[in-house]
């Protein structure tokens, strides 16, 4: 066989696997009358840095990642939302893709603040929702949807523990991915399966 015509098979077949690829579905399905239903992120509404309400409407159709951080953190959200930028920067002009930064300190991180910081990481607010709600709901979305840890602990610094994780959504809001945001090569390895599902959604 031609060195050409190989190679071209090679890059089929490579394609192929790829399109085939798929992610799996984290959390424990529920089976109601021999039915398998994946676990879903729960109905949910809060404001955005623009006072706008921002619901699981705003994110139909659309693959989203999700953390939760507070903007006095003095440990790792910084680390958090400088690796987030990056896969913002990676698919900012991909329609099909959002972001959603939870603030678990809203007595502090209030909307003003919230829009300040957006405006400083020079984001689109349509694109990357920093939302702000009553904290209780806030507590309550990332254990019982995200099963993500997001609570108050005066021993913790800044008074608040956190998961430093960024998670994966799909468009019928199923949990897909779970990723380390404060190491750079797992959020790599979240780009890469951002675009394994980009195929898998689109097929």
């Amino acid at each position: 066989m031609k060195p050409v015509i190989f190679l071209i098979l090679l890059c089929i077949v490579a394609s192929c696997s790829e399109k085939s690829e798929k992610l799996p579905y984290l959390g424990n399905p529920t089976v109601i009358n021999n039915v398998e239903t994946q676990h879903s992120i729960k109905d949910f509404s809060f404001l955005n840095q623009d006072s706008l309400v921002v619901t699981n409407d705003t994110f139909k159709n659309k693959i989203y990642i999700a953390d939760f951080i507070f903007l006095r953190c003095p440990t790792i959200c910084p680390v958090m939302n400088m690796e987030l930028k990056r896969v913002y920067d990676a698919f900012k002009d991909n329609d099909n893709i959002l972001f959603v930064s939870h603030t678990v300190d809203p007595e502090n991180d209030t909307i003003p603040v919230l829009k300040a910081y957006s405006e400083n990481l020079e984001v689109n607010p349509k694109k990357w929702h920093f939302l702000w709600g009553e904290q209780k709901d806030i507590f309550d979305i990332a254990k019982n949807s995200y099963f993500t840890q997001a609570y108050e602990d005066l021993d913790a610094p800044g008074g608040y523990a956190h998961s430093g994780g960024f998670i994966l959504v799909d468009k019928n809001r199923h949990i897909r991915g779970v990723y380390d945001g404060t190491n750079s090569v797992d959020v790599d390895r979240l780009i890469k399966e951002i675009v394994i599902l980009l195929n898998e959604e689109s097929n």
